[in-house]
């Protein structure tokens, strides 16, 4: 193993999610950078934007991290990388592209495949949820050649990783308790939601496929495997007196009727182990912080996980006292930076390189020994998410 070689990374998709905004919390290449320090060599950015790109680099040239991005190319498109890039300096591929372009066997919507045409089984693949706004049916064939291709892929549920939740898991298995009801609520603060194709379901899914599927996802992880038959789910349309918004920052009117999204889904559900499950997900809250919480039920207890973005706290309620609960928190967890420390990680030992060192405190849960969600567990959740949608359209 080589001590402190470099590790490269390409990036794909120069948005949100890879590079960060002034009122988003996500921003991948923020914690790679943390996590890498000046190991990291930033290969090439693809995106075809090449005024936001221009915007990245400049805003890292005046950062701790500017060397890290010295030699990075940009590039519109795969096709024209790959040519100019050696495949041999890139060790991770992050995969931050709208999921419009990803999760289909069809051309130009089959970024997965592209990568594994182009780069075999070498590099190791980070992937933003979902994995595609296609049928849920469409990305099990993506599935099965990553699947056959062997190669390591993880996908960016990072509500997985933290520590409260692996806290709440620990506790369940710990008193051998069988789960008897997940009740999910996520309230979304839309005032500053600026990017149009959010506001289309035929572009991100909607706001259950695109944003809840989080709490779906910990509801499956937390609950187990989901009954897809027995989900029922109804919505607050855009038109109804109820769904009125009064402080979007776009033009909603310039989206057809029908590709506007539902203001609140409510859905229920039975998992397979007979247990009982609830989601509410509402698009009604001004500023920036989002509300949100998922409530566990098993004999004798009360999990409750809340504000899993801001400040994530558990609380439990157990047959030690029926008045007092037990409270647990860690100050300055950070999910996507956990997430993202297990992926770096484990790409750097297939690298043959030396793994980033971790840092465990006292009484805290330590980093995940492996990748938590896989693509084709990803693809459950995604199936679920399309499940809830379909059912909340439904006219009587």
């Amino acid at each position: 193993m080589t001590i402190d070689s470099t590790i490269g990374v390409l990036y794909i998709g120069a948005g949100n999610i890879n590079f960060g905004n002034d009122n988003v919390l996500w921003n991948h290449s923020r914690r790679v950078e943390k996590l890498l320090g000046p190991r990291l060599n930033v290969v090439a950015i693809i995106d075809p934007n090449p005024a936001r790109v221009k915007e990245v680099l400049e805003h890292k040239s005046e950062s701790t991290s500017a060397a890290s991005y010295a030699g990075t190319k940009f590039f519109a498109n795969l096709d024209d990388a790959l040519p100019n890039v050696k495949l041999q300096d890139i060790d991770i591929v992050i995969l931050g592209a709208p999921p419009h372009f990803r999760g289909t066997t069809l051309p130009g919507r089959n970024l997965e495949l592209e990568l594994l045409k182009y780069f075999g089984n070498k590099a190791t693949i980070f992937l933003e949820k979902p994995v595609a706004t296609t049928r849920p049916e469409h990305p099990l064939e993506v599935a099965r050649q990553l699947r056959e291709s062997g190669l390591t892929i993880g996908v960016g549920y990072m509500m997985r990783y933290l520590k409260v939740v692996q806290k709440a898991i620990s506790i369940i298995k710990q008193n051998n308790l069988t789960v008897m009801c997940v009740i999910a609520r996520y309230a979304n603060a839309y005032q500053w939601v600026r990017k149009i194709d959010w506001w289309k379901k035929s572009q991100q899914g909607g706001p259950i496929i695109e944003q809840a599927t989080h709490f779906c996802d910990l509801c499956r992880y937390i609950g187990g495997e989901v009954n897809l038959d027995s989900i029922k789910a109804t919505a607050v349309e855009y038109c109804e007196p109820a769904g009125k918004l009064s402080h979007q920052c776009i033009d909603e009117s310039t989206i057809p009727e029908h590709d506007r999204i539902p203001r609140a889904t409510a859905a229920f559900w039975k998992f397979e182990s007979g247990a009982v499950g609830t989601l509410i997900h509402i698009v009604a809250l001004h500023g920036i912080r989002f509300s949100n919480e998922i409530t566990i039920y098993a004999d004798g207890y009360q999990l409750r996980l809340r504000e899993m973005y801001t400040a994530p706290t558990l609380y439990v309620r157990s047959p030690d006292s029926d008045t007092e609960e037990q409270v647990y928190t860690y100050p300055g967890d950070d999910p996507f930076f956990n997430e993202m420390e297990t992926f770096i990680r484990i790409a750097s030992e297939r690298a043959g390189k030396a793994p980033p060192k971790s840092e465990v405190k006292p009484g805290e849960p330590g980093p995940a020994s492996e990748i938590l969600t896989s693509y084709e567990d990803a693809c459950k959740t995604f199936a679920m998410t399309w499940k809830i949608r379909d059912e909340s359209e439904k006219k009587d």
